[in-house]
């Protein structure tokens, strides 16, 4: 019986990733027109999903999600809710991600972080990504 569990999860997972991966153009180069970062002040409301971002994902995603030579910007449309919802968001830091629209190669599980302190960093994402008229 655990087995067949164990064999359902993997299978789960690598359905999604499919689902992920289809959902994209297929281009293995970085979106090619970022938007401008905020230099607004970030709201209260988000300060604790700035900080956990700062922790665990702005050493390859850059300060404000701007991005860096080790990994893309989320200030793109690429990453925007239609097309990266929050589930992407939630599934990267606990799966990784492989290389499907950038040269970075591919994104390793990121240890630490909880779900609910992913979904403070989506919610410190979408914030930046309104900032810069991504909706």
């Amino acid at each position: 019986m655990m087995r067949s569990w164990a064999t359902g999860g993997i299978m789960l997972v690598s359905i999604l990733n499919l689902i992920l991966m289809s959902a994209c153009s297929g281009s293995k180069t970085e979106p090619p027109q970022n938007q401008a970062v905020s230099s607004a002040a970030v709201p209260a409301e988000y300060a604790k999903g700035e900080a956990l971002f700062n922790t665990y994902c702005a050493r390859c995603h850059g300060l404000k999600a701007a991005g860096t030579d080790h990994g893309p910007t989320f200030i793109s449309r690429i990453y925007e809710p239609n097309h990266h919802g929050d589930a992407a968001f939630q599934l990267a830091p606990m799966n990784g991600v492989r290389a499907h629209h950038w040269n970075f190669g591919d994104m390793p599980k990121v240890g630490g972080v909880s779900p609910p302190e992913v979904d403070e960093i989506i919610r410190y994402v979408r914030w930046l990504q309104r900032q810069s008229g991504i909706e």
